[in-house]
């Protein structure tokens, strides 16, 4: 298995990469940039769309369009490039917390997780939307956190998992499809924490999760931010595999393609050190590779 990558150009934050089945494109956001983007694999084009604030999750609408979660709030737009109609405003202070991973459940509940930014207060938490009334219903499913990342499902919606990347914790939860909670929470992984004066020649380090995906038969796969590797956890948390990765900083993977065994992966070269960079000239970019073991289809928006 080898990386290829997706054109030549590079991104400072990519996230919330997923593969649209109708247009066989490949979406994914700039979170510092301020950009949604999307390409066309098999012509190797992108095309760009500006945001008024950081957008940290999308995911594709059924009626048509995008769910787009802004720092500022969460808004539909009915095709590229249209306009943003404001759904909610979720329940955080903007001016330290942002939109960060997120996607929608099965039954087409968008769910925004977000990001603490100084640190500080644990002030991180998961939300749901449930627009299928014409009403949005948002519930706050989950907190105390300082980033929120790694938002899954197992295949038949039973479990749901959930990370802290700085506490390098994946979370995982049974999951109430119907009802729409969780319950009997544990620590699907406790990864080990980042060595005091870490640099990235240290390979001992194994990073800590990011963003994820989960194939057909079950199986987890975590970026390792700062840990140069993918890995593939089964559902019962043992390591399948370590993938190593073209940049220090993978941030979320996502299985699409046609037969959606074709694993894509988002970096980052936002506020690296010149020497990682010169290291690792392609971060930012975005990467694919394939694999034996199919994805689950992207979930739909329902309003």
């Amino acid at each position: 298995m080898s990386w290829q990558q997706l054109g030549a150009q590079t991104f400072e934050l990519g996230e919330s990469p997923f593969w649209h089945p109708h247009e066989q494109t490949l979406y994914w956001v700039d979170i510092p940039g301020k950009k949604i983007l999307r390409a066309n694999v098999y012509m190797g084009t992108v095309q760009a769309w500006d945001m008024p604030s950081e957008p940290g999750c999308i995911a594709p609408a059924a009626s048509g369009g995008l769910v787009i979660a802004l720092r500022h709030g969460v808004f539909r737009a009915r095709e590229w490039g249209g306009a943003l109609e404001h759904v909610v405003t979720l329940p955080y202070d903007t001016a330290t917390v942002r939109a960060n991973d997120g996607k929608c459940d099965a039954l087409g509940r968008f769910w925004v997780g977000t990001i603490d930014e100084p640190k500080a207060s644990h002030a991180a938490a998961l939300f749901s939307i449930d627009c299928r009334s014409g009403t949005p219903v948002v519930a706050r499913q989950a907190g105390d956190a300082l980033t929120a990342n790694g938002l899954a499902w197992s295949p038949d919606n039973r479990t749901l998992y959930w990370a802290d990347t700085p506490n390098h914790v994946v979370h995982a939860w049974d999951y109430d499809l119907a009802g729409n909670t969780l319950s009997a929470h544990r620590a699907f992984q406790q990864c080990a924490p980042k060595p005091a004066g870490w640099s990235f020649d240290n390979t001992a380090y194994a990073g800590r999760p990011d963003g994820a995906a989960v194939d057909v038969q079950g199986n987890y796969y975590t970026a390792m931010f700062e840990g140069r590797r993918l890995c593939k956890f089964a559902p019962d948390g043992r390591l399948l595999a370590e993938i190593a990765t073209p940049a220090q900083c993978p941030t979320m993977p996502c299985l699409g393609g046609e037969d959606l065994k074709t694993l894509y992966l988002t970096t980052a070269r936002h506020g690296r050190s010149a020497e990682e960079l010169d290291r690792f000239p392609p971060s930012g970019g975005v990467f694919s590779m394939r694999v034996d073991v199919p994805g689950l289809p992207v979930n739909f928006f329902v309003d």
